[in-house]
């Protein structure tokens, strides 16, 4: 018995592999690869059912807090405010710098840090006193850096000294240390 002949496949069409084929199959190829990555399980340990970590607190907002500063029923001035996590816990707390309006003269500030309100609708609210107005310092400068507050001061070496124009100048820093802001070199701020 004979066989038939086998057909020849040099003239087959599909045989003959052209740009076309090629494209095709790294496009094919690719997308295999892509699909596999993203299907990888997650690391040893994790479960479907793990939640995504919880979004920080908002900032507190510095206009609205109560500061324990007495203007004699005069305005205040929130005069400036930075925010950042003092604290460690991932949520941000915010430094306000706030004066009494005065018509002249340069009003003595006070820093506070302000953390979230109790509440959702709840205000900020005051939870240390770096500098009480009562100190008669000025701030020019204000800053958050790696978890420390940083300020700079002006003050007055004596009574003499006009209250335009402040003679002493210093370089202050504040970090969270054992429940208390402890100011660099010294002990601890005042707390609410």
């Amino acid at each position: 018995m004979q066989l038939p002949a086998a057909p020849d496949l040099t003239d087959l069409a599909h045989t003959h592999a052209g740009p076309m084929h090629w494209l095709a199959t790294a496009t094919a190829t690719a997308a295999v690869v892509a699909l596999a990555g993203l299907l990888q399980p997650g690391p040893a340990g994790t479960t479907a059912t793990a939640t995504a970590a919880p979004r920080p607190a908002p900032v507190p907002e510095a206009a609205a807090a109560a500061y324990p500063l007495e203007c004699g029923g005069g305005p205040r001035t929130v005069a400036k405010r930075v925010s950042g996590d003092l604290d460690g816990d991932g949520n941000p707390e915010t430094v306000a710098v706030v004066h009494c309006e005065a018509g002249s003269g340069t009003p003595p500030s006070g820093v506070y840090v302000l953390t979230r309100g109790r509440g959702t609708d709840a205000p900020a609210r005051v939870v240390a006193t770096l500098v009480a107005p009562d100190q008669h310092r000025s701030v020019t400068e204000l800053a958050v850096r790696d978890g420390a507050v940083l300020a700079t001061l002006l003050g007055y070496s004596s009574l003499d000294v006009p209250r335009c124009c402040p003679d002493e100048k210093e370089q202050v820093s504040w970090r969270w240390r054992g429940g208390a802001f402890v100011r660099a070199g010294q002990e601890e701020a005042r707390s609410a």
